[in-house]
């Protein structure tokens, strides 16, 4: 009996009998390839963050322009529960917290961003230059990022923010950001270390290339998840330090923000008087921010480190079918199925 070759299909890997090649982007390792790229956005935390940060900045851009009343303006309307008229009630004075809420975002995301981004060249500035060229270089920086490190932020803010003459959300976040770098700059002197002798760090050095080109272009881009990590976590030190200076009066009460709000409601007892939602909706914004800000955070932990991506999820498998069970900080082990215990049958007349 004789085989005609077009009797014979063409075999190819992971697809059966075909009658056709297959293409590299429909093959499942092209399809890995380009969810890789979108990995970070596909986390379900970090995507979340992201939308709900995408929606505070809309309202810091479009706030005062869209709120319906003047935050400011005084109205007869003293002490209202919320209705359909004031969404979120109104103060002792008559004022819409509503429009104060949506005025006020502006300020609280300007001064986080802008302290997050000084705060963030700081500590990459002084921590991966101390990192990689060592020496006395890294003895004059490690000794002023420890003089930073021990001094308590917050109360140093208070002390730079009640000695100047005026302060304005720009003063205070150029403050924020100037004290808050010393942690940041630690970390990524500490990674630099373990970086700068690495062995593709080393062929660049052998091949003449530059040092601000290795740093640039061979130690920056394996920081860049550490660096925005560090990025979220100064931000959401930022807009507490903003917001708290609003509330204890070191910053101006004239301009609105979340902090403003909870300063009036504080000083003219909105608890004892029962206008529960005179503080409120600012706590809830406050808690929200900080929520999508961890969030983030946490997707980039997740997109860094394969151990907590792959943790809790149960449906890894090995070659034979067996399962893995992923535990948080710990290496996948390999568990296959118990065999079933032995059961001993005895003679009742030995018992």
């Amino acid at each position: 009996m004789s085989v005609t070759p077009s009797s014979i299909d063409q075999v190819t890997p992971g697809g059966g009998a075909t009658g056709a090649t297959a293409q590299p982007g429909t093959t499942p390792a092209g399809k890995k390839a380009k969810r890789r790229r979108f990995r970070f956005i596909a986390n379900g935390k970090a995507a979340t963050g992201l939308v709900i940060l995408a929606i505070y900045v809309l309202f810091a851009i479009i706030g005062p322009w869209v709120a319906p009343f003047d935050p400011d303006k005084i109205t007869t309307d003293v002490l209202q529960a919320p209705s359909a008229k004031h969404w979120f009630g109104t103060s002792h004075l008559g004022q819409d917290i509503f429009s104060q809420i949506l005025a006020g975002c502006r300020s609280v995301v300007m001064v986080g961003a802008i302290a997050g981004v000084v705060a963030t060249i700081l500590s990459v500035l002084v921590g991966v230059t101390a990192g990689y060229l060592g020496g006395i270089a890294d003895e004059i920086l490690s000794v002023l990022s420890n003089v930073f490190l021990v001094i308590p932020g917050l109360l140093l803010i208070i002390i730079i923010c009640t000695s100047l003459p005026h302060v304005n959300d720009l003063t205070v976040a150029l403050v924020i950001g100037l004290t808050s770098w010393s942690w940041g700059s630690r970390v990524l002197r500490a990674q630099t270390l373990s970086l700068r002798r690495r062995d593709y760090v080393e062929a660049a050095r052998a091949t003449g290339e530059k040092t601000w080109r290795i740093i640039f272009f061979e130690v920056l881009p394996n920081l860049t998840a550490i660096i925005a990590s560090g990025f979220v976590g100064t931000v959401i030190f930022a807009v507490l330090s903003e917001i708290t200076l609003a509330f204890i009066g070191i910053s101006s009460v004239s301009s609105w923000n979340w902090g403003t709000i909870l300063f009036w409601a504080q000083g003219q007892q909105a608890l004892a008087q029962g206008a529960w939602w005179w503080f409120v909706p600012a706590g809830l914004a406050i808690a929200i921010l900080g929520t999508a800000l961890s969030l983030v955070n946490f997707g980039i932990d997740e997109f860094v480190s394969p151990r907590l991506r792959t943790s809790g999820t149960g449906r890894a498998r090995t070659a034979n079918g067996d399962k893995v069970r992923m535990k948080v900080g710990f290496t996948p082990v390999v568990r296959p199925a118990e065999p079933p215990a032995k059961i001993e049958i005895r003679d009742g007349a030995n018992q």
